[in-house]
């Protein structure tokens, strides 16, 4: 199936389970990838075929940036869902969540992701 990548987009939120996540903040990192027939605007060059990659940018941003979440899971469950309802065309969603700089115990990661597949 033909796909659409939106890799790399940095918002800043407040989740997390730790107080000082949800009061101090951080940067998140998400790539969306949706899975649908591309072959109408490939063929016809015409706008009107085609879906707004804007739209999908503005949901991963609009979860990232909205009210706190404890879990990634969480923040990446939302935006699929969001993703789906919104886009009739896709028939599935992948949005990988990146949390950077995590800490666990006195170990700091470079970061965590979480993985999520989601179909129609």
């Amino acid at each position: 199936m033909d796909r659409i990548i939106l890799e790399g987009m940095q918002f800043f939120g407040y989740h997390g389970t730790r107080p000082e996540e949800n009061t101090l903040g951080q940067r998140f990192e998400v790539d969306v990838t949706v899975g649908l027939d591309l072959q109408p605007a490939g063929t016809t060059d015409d706008l009107h075929h085609g879906v707004d990659y804007s739209r999908f940018h503005a949901i991963a941003q609009s979860v990232v940036e909205g009210p706190a979440l404890k879990l990634t899971e969480a923040i990446a469950e939302r935006i699929a869902q969001q993703i789906l309802h919104s886009e009739p065309a896709v028939q599935w969603v992948q949005v990988k969540v990146i949390k950077p700089f995590v800490r666990l115990g006195n170990t700091v990661l470079k970061g965590s992701a979480v993985v999520i597949e989601r179909h129609r």
